[in-house]
């Protein structure tokens, strides 16, 4: 990780159960058209609904991109409209196979770590400010115990916390990826603004 790098890397997730088209990774591509402004050098990454090989993807990001901060996009298939901002990572409590069949080994993402992680940007103001803005989002401390979590964990404790994580609802009539591209965009820019990087 490299606090002093304008890098900021999005992912989103591939296909999950019978959403053939993730709304997660729809949102960050659209995304990728908006940009973060000039001074930010935005990466995008597609990760598989699979534990371990989205955790493989995540400790490369960090290894390889040094990102100031890495932003994971979710799907939240219980929801109509509204995305979640999620505070914190779980190291435990994996039961759920992922779409390949398979378990964390004793249900953990990282051995030694402990039990919780906690982003280093204030999700709760984050969410607050965006109310301001009339976006409908929702704080939460539960990313759900599923790849999601899994994920999130692993980019906060091989990011030292500069990592953050936003579920979106599923793509509908109502919710359109270019929505919920231009939705990311201001979410992730209220966010840069407490990592001290700023658009233009």
């Amino acid at each position: 990780m490299d606090a002093s790098s304008n890098t900021v890397v999005v992912t989103g997730f591939g296909p999950f159960r019978q959403h053939l088209v993730n709304s997660s990774w729809a949102a960050v591509k659209e995304l990728s058209k908006l940009g973060l402004g000039s001074d930010i050098d935005l990466h995008i990454a597609e990760l598989p609904a699979v534990y371990q090989k989205a955790k493989e993807l995540v400790r490369e990001i960090w290894a390889t991109c040094r990102p100031h901060v890495v932003i994971h996009v979710g799907l939240a298939s219980a929801s109509r409209t509204t995305i979640t901002l999620e505070q914190c990572g779980k190291n435990k409590g994996y039961k759920e196979r992922d779409v390949c069949g398979f378990l964390p080994e004793d249900g953990c993402c990282v051995s030694e770590g402990p039990e919780r992680i906690e982003s280093t940007i204030n999700i709760k103001r984050v969410w607050r400010d965006l109310l301001t803005e009339g976006i409908d989002a929702i704080f939460s401390r539960d990313a759900g115990r599923y790849v999601c979590d899994y994920t999130y964990y692993t980019s906060l404790y091989y990011g030292n916390g500069r990592a953050a994580f936003i579920h979106v609802p599923p793509l509908s009539k109502w919710v359109t990826a270019e929505f919920l591209g231009r939705t990311l965009q201001r979410v992730i820019l209220e966010m840069l603004k407490q990592c001290k990087l700023k658009s233009r």
